[in-house]
């Protein structure tokens, strides 16, 4: 008998969760499991953040989406990580007032670990994040992280992509179409349940009842399904996570050949941060702020102090959020996917790489078998010790800054905001850098290499002093130094800009990519 799917809500989330499984489940096949979505057109999509993690081109390409089709219809760039601009000190302040979050993993000459000898000085007052690897520097000079010729979704450099969140919902929306998935445009007027408390439908208002066998809730901070109708309640993290307010606009580039940043660009404000994206044709900037240490008029000029003259006269989107997550996810026959799962804030671009996880989560433990109950336990301790990392990680960036010049700084400092988990592992490593035993590669988003970029950028002292003796590959090391650096200027050199790369894919498309005639 057909395996049923309703999925709720459509957006990124839903129609990402849509696509991935049609595609891992089978939903053009005989025997394949039945997709439907039903999404209102009454309810806008949430567009706060446009930035994805390196995980994402494994999904898109999992699902058939070209890497050029992306770009041409998306607005998309390339992405190689975060810059954080005043994080780890006030403007002004004496010392770095940058670092950044690369992607690409820390070199490793011949199995020679170098974070140790960079922590003993070897590598001069080079920080981690451009002494690990050539990505910083590339990145810094808006380099893009492959070439024309390359395969999609390939590059000697690691990346992802910003994009305009509307539009990629709208071309994963067709795709998802063309690989089975029914699509009903209609409002869920009421969720129905049975005498079990499972779901036995959702009443819409032109379409009548719809029902399935597991049905997945993307229907954003409503969580019409697994919260509204089931009552699983959000687990905040007000008192760890302060910010629960962005601001967000669109505004032109000065000209348009002005070169398209490779980060994400994060700079920190008195109460918040300032996201900066370069998409292809726009910049999306946004202001994420706590509203108990900053009132809206205020984080409004904070914003258009920011834009300059594209300040005054541009639109602003108003937004409210707070910092949480379920600790269960998939309750009897409802998963859910997305913002109605948890949202921490847009920084490190978390919402979608955690739906990215949820989706290939329900695709590998599907209960074909009609064991819902055994795939529940399994998901729902999973994502609960994702969701719990992630905030540490994302505490991890406000925790350790040396910023005293606002109440928002002294409170994210104060020992009572920071989670017992996290503060074990800063235990962990006043005496050794983080290693595979503090953070798991199979359920961790973020690998050990993230911590360690994000831990020294925001200036956390590793005393090695006690075990020096131990690490005898001096000369090795600083050879493996100078050779990040020739790699550097290597990539400088023989890499497009970021502009460049986006402007080849715009008019042709890479090695690899279905020859389809451009869409309007």
């Amino acid at each position: 008998m057909t395996k049923r799917i309703l999925i709720a809500g459509g957006g990124t989330a839903g129609w990402l969760t849509a696509c991935y499984l049609a595609r891992r489940l089978g939903a053009d096949l005989p025997g394949g499991a039945s997709i439907q979505l039903v999404e209102s057109q009454e309810i806008g999509i949430l567009g706060v953040g446009e930035g994805t993690f390196p995980t994402i081109r494994r999904t898109l390409a999992t699902i058939g989406i070209d890497e050029a089709d992306l770009i041409r219809r998306c607005d998309a760039t390339f992405k190689q990580g975060a810059l954080f601009r005043h994080w780890r000190a006030a403007p002004g302040a004496p010392g770095p007032d940058h670092y950044a979050h690369p992607f690409q993993l820390p070199n490793a000459e011949h199995g020679l670990e170098l974070l140790p000898y960079w922590l003993l000085g070897l590598a001069g007052d080079m920080g981690w994040d451009a002494a690990a690897n050539p990505q910083k520097l590339a990145a810094d000079a808006s380099r893009a992280p492959k070439l024309p010729s390359h395969p999609k979704y390939v590059g000697p450099l690691n990346y992802a992509f910003h994009f305009d969140a509307v539009a990629l919902a709208g071309l994963l929306r067709e795709h998802g179409v063309r690989s089975g998935v029914a699509h009903f445009s209609d409002t869920i007027s009421e969720v129905l349940l049975d005498t079990d408390g499972a779901i036995a439908g959702v009443q819409t208002e032109r379409h009548g009842v719809l029902t399935a066998d597991l049905y997945i809730d993307c229907t954003g901070f409503r969580a019409q399904l697994i919260g509204r109708a089931l009552g699983v309640p959000l687990r905040s993290c007000r008192d760890t996570l302060f910010c629960d307010r962005a601001l967000a606009t669109q505004i032109p580039y000065a000209r348009p050949d002005e070169p398209i940043a490779s980060y994400t660009i994060s700079t920190a404000q008195s109460a918040g941060w300032i996201w900066d994206i370069g998409l292809s044709r726009r910049r999306g900037v946004g202001h994420v702020y706590s509203s108990a240490h900053m009132d809206d008029d205020a984080a409004e000029r904070v914003l258009r102090d920011y834009l300059g003259a594209a300040g005054p006269d541009g639109d602003i989107r108003r937004l409210r959020f707070e910092a949480g997550y379920r600790e269960t996810n998939w309750v009897r026959n409802c998963v859910a996917i997305g913002l109605s799962s948890g949202f921490f804030e847009p920084l490190e671009a978390t919402g979608i790489a955690l739906v990215e996880v949820a989706a290939g989560l329900v695709a590998n433990l599907f209960p074909w078998g009609g064991d819902q109950a055994t795939a529940a336990r399994q998901f729902n301790a999973n994502m609960l010790h994702r969701f719990e990392r992630v905030r540490d990680f994302i505490k991890l960036h406000y925790c350790l800054s040396q910023r005293r010049d606002s109440t928002f700084w002294q409170d994210n400092v104060a020992a009572a905001s920071i989670p017992d988990s996290l503060a074990e592992l800063l235990d962990r490593w006043r005496f050794r850098p983080p290693t595979e035993f503090d953070i798991d590669p199979r359920i961790d988003i973020f690998p050990q290499a993230s911590w360690q970029y994000v831990l020294y950028g925001m200036g956390w002292k590793t005393d090695l002093s006690a075990q020096a003796g131990m690490f005898r590959f001096h000369d090795d090391a600083r050879r493996a130094f100078a050779e990040v650096q020739r790699q550097a200027r290597f990539a400088i050199q023989g890499l497009p800009s970021n502009r460049d790369l986006v402007e080849h894919a715009l008019a042709h498309r890479f090695a690899g990519d279905v020859a389809r005639a451009p869409s309007a």
